[in-house]
């Protein structure tokens, strides 16, 4: 197993265990499988488990598997305020202490901000005094490393690194995303300001082996080192410095085994011209069967009336890769939810987004399509409920 450091120096497996995707058996977690694959796992090098409070079993689950094998103190626990679910000051206190006790801890690693999508959200937390309580579960050992999860735009993530000192940061991020959510952009700029980075969803929750195009398949499969699809996604993340460790969602004993070998070869500057060539066409296969042909270069934006137009149009394409329910949901996170709206429908038409485009899309047609598919009407009203709800979360929040 390959190692990088933390910002203290501390080796951290360059492979995480994303528990997200434990393999259930009816309504429950069967622990007993995931107790192997957890295991097998630690015992092949692997020292950072991720959950979440939301995912439901997970952090049980987790905290089980560790208290029955005595294993705490081989490995790091990197869990998240669902930070979106707090009203008050004390429900901070409620969560953090049920992950305690739903871990069999005194004590989190890694602990995060859940799911940020602008800095509004953070601003929220902030306003309920989240640094002071920050700083005091620092000092006291209940929380050793400080970080949060991210799904917004490269500027949004800047925005929120300038927010506070962060220890780590989590990102979507793979060769599709290169230019989309944080993008590299971002993780650049994590790298230069000395924050590792956590890649979360390196293979699109699997899109990337089992939903690739039939020519991209085949290349792959036709390429001289040998690769799988996973494998060629995996060593392409872990070829950039900036990134300290790539989490799989592993539930099976063959995939910890071959994840594992690959972590332990894979170094930074490994890739070749010719590997990423390989990364473009496959990327280009996927395009092909996209809806348009935004590369996310961003140069449509800013908007004058502040639509997001390539993560609009990323969400779109991603109906073709994700499924429609993923992708709208992608939709709600990245563009619904924030702070301030940044629809389509906010559109005037203007055109100086389209003559900035060097793909030349006629953006201002390509945008009503993409919002008639990603906001049918359920979807509009439910969008807006979160909305208000959100926002008045956060005028309550002010006011305490």
């Amino acid at each position: 197993m390959n190692y990088r450091k933390n910002k203290k120096g501390e080796d951290i497996s360059i492979l995480g265990y994303g528990c997200m995707r434990f393999t259930r058996k009816g309504n429950a977690i069967d622990l007993d499988k995931a107790e192997k694959e957890v295991m097998e796992a630690v015992n092949s090098g692997v020292n950072y488990f991720d959950t979440a409070y939301i995912y439901t079993g997970s952090e049980v689950a987790l905290g089980e598997i560790v208290k029955r094998n005595g294993i705490r103190d081989k490995i790091n626990i990197a869990t998240k305020l669902p930070q979106y679910m707090i009203r008050n000051r004390e429900a901070i206190d409620k969560y953090f202490d049920e992950e305690l006790s739903r871990l069999q801890t005194d004590y989190i690693d890694y602990y995060l901000m859940h799911m940020l999508t602008d800095v509004a959200a953070w601003e929220n937390l902030v306003n309920l005094g989240i640094k002071e309580w920050i700083k005091d579960k620092k000092e006291s050992g209940q929380i050793r490393n400080i970080g949060f999860s991210f799904h917004g735009d490269t500027d949004m993530f800047i925005k929120i690194l300038d927010a506070y000192d962060w220890d780590f940061a989590m990102v979507q991020y793979n060769y599709l995303d290169e230019n989309t959510q944080a993008g590299a952009a971002g993780v650049k700029e994590a790298g230069r300001r000395g924050i590792p980075i956590i890649i979360m969803e390196p293979l699109r929750g699997g899109k990337l082996v089992d939903l690739l195009p039939s020519k991209a398949k085949k290349e792959i499969k036709n390429y001289k080192r040998g690769w799988t699809p996973a494998e060629l996604a995996f060593r392409w993340l872990w070829n950039q410095p900036e990134i300290m460790c790539v989490l799989s969602g592993m539930n099976s004993i063959e995939m910890v085994q071959e994840n594992v070998k690959t972590a332990s070869d894979a170094k930074v500057g490994d890739f070749t011209e010719d590997d990423f060539k390989l990364v473009d066409d496959v990327k280009n296969y996927i395009l092909d069967s996209m809806k348009v042909g935004c590369t996310g270069c961003r140069y449509c934006v800013p908007c004058p009336k502040g639509v997001d137009i390539p993560a609009i149009f990323a969400c779109y394409n991603n109906m073709s890769i994700d499924g429609k329910t993923d992708a709208r949901f992608e939709f709600a996170r990245l563009v619904g939810i924030r702070k301030e709206p940044a629809f389509a429908s906010q559109c005037v038409e203007c055109g100086k987004c389209m003559n900035h485009c060097p793909q030349h899309i006629d953006i201002i047609s390509e945008l009503k399509k993409a919002d008639k598919a990603l906001r049918p009407l359920p979807y509009k009203i439910g969008i807006g409920i979160a909305r208000k709800f959100m926002l008045e979360g956060r005028k309550k929040s002010k006011k305490a």
